[in-house]
């Protein structure tokens, strides 16, 4: 028992050093707080959303002289963000070609082509076309752009349907009455989808983004943390004091696991305020549920750090070794994009990340609202996974270090 308050109080009083020696660092001090807000801001802003999207150029090419045509680019012009932004800033071309040489000079971002013929065809009761082109240089703006798109002409089309529909109804209620009483809508539309939400409100691409960088940040901070620290202190000739004092290996190890959880531990919860402050996320789920998760992820990643700082000799090495442990993780862990859109060989390989169910379960947790019993398969992998790496790493360093 004497020997455990011994290694206790030895691996606080390493723990306290390393604390002071960071926050003695003014430079490194400052890096700590500005590194999460540039990752927040920066993936809060680059992801287009259709609230992020406005003034987009559109061309249109209108050969059309029908009352239909025109509300229809008069519905584009006016298009609006839930900010009261207008979404298209629209050009006028006078045909297709036009509109696709000016999205090759890139004056437009896409182009809708009505032709000539649109309104005589509705007339005559024959499908009329709209056709979109897009600016494929850009999938995910032309992804959008396309949506929105084909809403606006499935919304009109509807509305010619249901009108000529009712037509039909009025001649045809002349001999059958109780034909009058029928809705067109539900002629257009017999079946009608309702969206029954988990949680209130319209989350955005940056509710989805933020728990998964809250789980990156701590990853990168234990990880890069360790590994910098150690290899430092070799440099430095440090580590040579601190192996002839009278502590043991265990607590110079613990010690310092013991900054790096506190630097992740803040680091996390410094993402968590902005993403609240800055992009309005809400946390449905149990604070002290999330919290436990951002604990677990720290010792799930210690064991790596632990084990890269054993094999480095050098600052520099140390760096390398992690950004190719790192890298990976960070695209294949669906922390940026989900892992349903990844080939099917990627998603295999994101089951072996632990950084993968680090991030579902905070997502879970802060976006869904979800308790105890929805994280705990997370739960248990990572506490599998950080005390397999221990058990690894921590004996690696005991004999490397001492050599």
């Amino acid at each position: 028992m004497k020997n455990i308050m011994r290694v206790i109080t030895d691996s606080l009083r390493m723990a306290r050093k390393d604390l002071l020696d960071f926050a003695r660092d003014r430079m490194q001090l400052v890096f700590f707080i500005i590194m999460p807000i540039f990752m927040m801001i920066m993936t809060g802003f680059i992801f287009p959303t259709e609230n992020s999207l406005k003034d987009i150029p559109l061309g249109i090419a209108n050969q059309d002289t029908g009352q239909m045509s025109v509300t229809m680019t008069q519905v584009l012009t006016d298009m609006k963000t839930s900010n009261g932004d207008h979404i298209f800033t629209v050009k006028t071309y006078s045909d297709a070609d036009s509109i696709k040489d000016a999205i090759k000079s890139q004056e437009i971002h896409g182009g809708v082509y009505i032709a000539s013929d649109f309104s005589q065809m509705i007339q005559q009761n024959q499908q009329a076309t709209v056709s979109i082109i897009p600016d494929q240089s850009n999938p995910q703006i032309s992804q959008i752009l396309t949506q929105l798109l084909q809403q606006v002409i499935s919304g009109t089309s509807t509305g010619v349907a249901q009108t000529k529909v009712g037509e039909i109804i009025k001649l045809s209620a002349a001999a059958n009455p109780e034909l009058g009483q029928i809705n067109p809508a539900t002629i257009i539309q017999p079946i009608q989808s309702t969206i029954d939400d988990l949680i209130p409100g319209n989350p955005n691409y940056f509710q989805f983004v933020a728990p998964g960088i809250m789980a990156l940040i701590v990853m990168m901070s234990v990880m890069t943390g360790l590994a910098v620290s150690v290899s430092r202190e070799r440099e430095a000739g440090t580590m040579d004091g601190l192996l002839i004092a009278p502590v043991s290996r265990l607590s110079i190890i613990l010690g310092k696991a013991l900054s790096q959880t506190a630097r992740g531990m803040v680091q996390g919860m410094v993402v968590l305020l902005l993403a609240i402050l800055i992009f309005g996320v809400h946390v449905y789920g149990n604070w002290l549920i999330m919290i436990v998760l951002l604990f677990l992820g720290v010792f799930a990643f210690m064991g790596i750090g632990i084990l890269v700082s054993a094999v480095a000799s050098a600052q520099e090495s140390a760096m390398t070794m992690m950004m190719t442990f790192q890298f990976p993780m960070m695209f294949l862990s669906g922390v940026f994009f989900p892992i349903q859109q990844m080939p099917q060989f990627m998603q295999y390989i994101s089951k072996i990340i632990p950084l993968t169910y680090e991030a579902t379960a905070l997502r879970k947790v802060i976006v869904l609202g979800a308790g105890f019993t929805a994280v705990w398969t997370e739960i248990l992998i990572l506490l599998i996974f950080g005390v397999v790496m221990l058990a690894i790493a921590v004996p690696t360093f005991r004999r490397v270090i001492t050599r």
